[in-house]
């Protein structure tokens, strides 16, 4: 039986914690799949709904706008009532439009149900870091969202890979029945095995979005909110025009062999943990430096025209960005003194921002000036991201 983490393991009275993070990290893996259920049967919902390509490519859009939308009313909410109750209900929520999507007649309907469930997302994602500080405490908080960050990345992998699976066995529809109910049963473990939290800032809801807004004007925060924006924004870029790179001259790699690509980011998943562990004897403003290093090196290495070296660049840059981003929420949480819902919403606000510019700003870089263009673009963003971790004095 895991035994309870050490922080609470006093208090928790007959609740164990790990299975609390068990519960955690099975829904962030569902919810990040639930985004990401579309992308790799964009040409089949094309050609389903007589759409264009880039038309098709709204049900990924929806959904992250949406998110971004979303998360400044959760962070708050989770302030006023309750972080548990606001995870729960959200992901109750979320299987809804999820199964939905399944009977969807046109474009728009699926566009719509797209839409809510990325209305429904942030409740779990803009919430659930500041749970994590309020139920393990500073000394595990590294350890703990570096697992959380880890099972993003994850869903992330599960979506796009399952959708295809269950698409080709038994059709795309089936693949938002199948994750409505995996969403369902996310929450249902939410609502056993998560210990109520006792968090809760007074006043209403003015007072909670102006505790909320107020950390933009906190320098030190507003850099935190920089470096997450401008991690997203040259992660998205790379990756989202590098099958542009990869199958033009001199590679000419078909879209299968394109799509291994994506692999690199298990990288994701086993160095977030990793570097969650050593925030706590390492700097947190260190790790995040060298994981941006490290994430700069590897896309400059793709600039060599060699298929192998560029499949290590990849692997080289998948670990340096993560290793940034499995401490950069936590950064968040501990330099928010008080409205730490809030905080971690805005964090998100300006993470899927970044993502959204990510997917249009180096594209134009790359039409004038091909993958250079590209690169040059995204090594910008993780320089800003540089200046501003150096702001931050912790």
């Amino acid at each position: 039986m895991p035994k309870p983490l050490p922080h609470l393991a006093a208090s928790s009275t007959q609740v164990d914690l790990r299975w609390a993070m068990f519960a955690l990290y099975v829904a962030a893996t569902v919810v990040f799949s639930d985004m990401y259920l579309t992308q790799p049967i964009l040409p089949l919902l094309a050609e389903e709904f007589q759409v264009t390509a880039s038309a098709a490519g709204l049900t990924i859009s929806a959904v992250v706008i949406m998110i971004a939308l979303g998360s400044t009313a959760y962070g708050p909410l989770s302030d006023m009532i309750g972080r548990k109750s606001v995870m729960v209900a959200a992901c109750a929520l979320l299987s809804l439009p999820t199964m939905l999507g399944a009977f969807a007649t046109s474009f728009e309907q699926l566009l719509f149900f797209r839409a809510l469930q990325g209305l429904c997302i942030p409740g779990l994602t803009a919430v659930a870091v500041a749970y994590l500080g309020d139920l393990v405490g500073p000394a595990a908080l590294g350890k703990v969202v570096g697992g959380w960050v880890a099972a993003n990345v994850a869903g992330g992998l599960v979506g796009r890979v399952a959708s295809g699976i269950i698409t080709d066995l038994a059709g795309w529809r089936e693949v938002f029945v199948i994750f409505a109910l995996l969403t369902m049963v996310s929450a249902i473990l939410l609502a056993f095995l998560l210990p109520e939290d006792r968090v809760r800032e007074s006043g209403g809801w003015g007072q909670a979005y102006r505790a909320m807004f107020a950390h933009i004007h906190d320098p030190q925060l507003f850099s935190a909110f920089m470096i997450g924006g401008a991690l997203f924004f040259g992660f998205i870029g790379t990756f989202t025009f590098l099958p542009f790179y990869l199958t033009g001259e001199p590679f000419l790699l078909s879209t299968t062999m394109v799509a291994f690509a994506y692999v690199s980011y298990l990288a994701g998943v086993l160095v977030s943990p990793i570097a969650g562990s050593l925030s706590n004897r390492i700097s947190r403003r260190t790790l995040i430096t060298l994981g941006l290093l490290i994430a700069m090196l590897g896309l400059s290495l793709t600039l060599i025209p060699v298929l192998p070296l560029i499949a290590i660049s990849l692997f080289i840059l998948c670990t340096g960005m993560f290793t940034a981003q499995a401490i950069a929420p936590a950064l968040v949480n501990t330099l928010a003194k008080q409205a730490k819902g809030g905080a971690g919403a805005l964090y998100l606000v300006f993470y899927y921002i970044g993502g959204t510019l990510g997917a249009v700003v180096p594209g134009l870089a790359w039409q004038t000036f091909g993958w250079i263009g590209v690169v040059a673009t995204c090594l910008t963003a993780f320089g800003i991201a540089l200046i501003a971790n150096w702001r931050i004095n912790i």
